[in-house]
C-alpha cells in the first residue's frame, strides 16, 4: 500500500488552488505527491491511501477540487476513484466531500458539494 500524509508529508496548512496563489496549494500537491503516487500505484496495482487528519484548520475547498479533480481530469474518473481511498478520524465527511469532486471532475474546475 502507497500512503500519503498531508500534513506530515506536504503541509500541516493546505492553501489555495493554484500555486501563484499562496503556499501549500493544491496545484502543488497534486503534482509533487499525489501524481507520483497514483502513477506508482497503478504501475505495481496498489492502492494509494491517503491520511487527511492532522492539518490545522481543515481543507480549503479549492486545494480539494483542484488536487483530486485534478488527478481525475488528467487519468479518468474511474481510475482515480478505484485507486484512492482516504481516512480522515476527525472529519469522516471528507471522503464524501473529495469523491465528489472526483465523481464530476471535468475540464474545468467543480464546486463544493455543500
Amino acid at each position: 500500500m502507497i500512503e500519503i500524509n498531508i500534513a506530515r508529508e506536504f503541509t500541516p496548512l493546505p492553501g489555495p488552488r493554484y500555486r501563484e496563489q499562496g503556499s501549500g496549494s493544491g496545484q502543488q500537491f497534486l503534482e509533487k505527491h499525489l501524481r507520483p503516487a497514483f502513477l506508482k500505484a497503478k504501475e505495481t496495482n496498489d492502492q494509494v491511501t491517503i491520511q487527511l487528519d492532522g492539518v490545522k484548520y481543515g481543507y480549503p475547498t479549492s486545494f480539494l477540487e483542484e488536487a483530486f479533480g485534478g488527478l481525475a481530469r488528467e487519468f479518468g474518473i474511474e481510475e482515480v476513484q478505484n485507486l484512492l481511498h482516504f481516512e480522515s478520524v476527525a472529519e469522516p465527511m471528507l471522503d464524501f466531500e473529495i469523491r465528489h469532486y472526483i465523481k464530476h471532475a471535468k475540464d474545468t474546475p467543480g464546486t463544493s458539494p455543500r
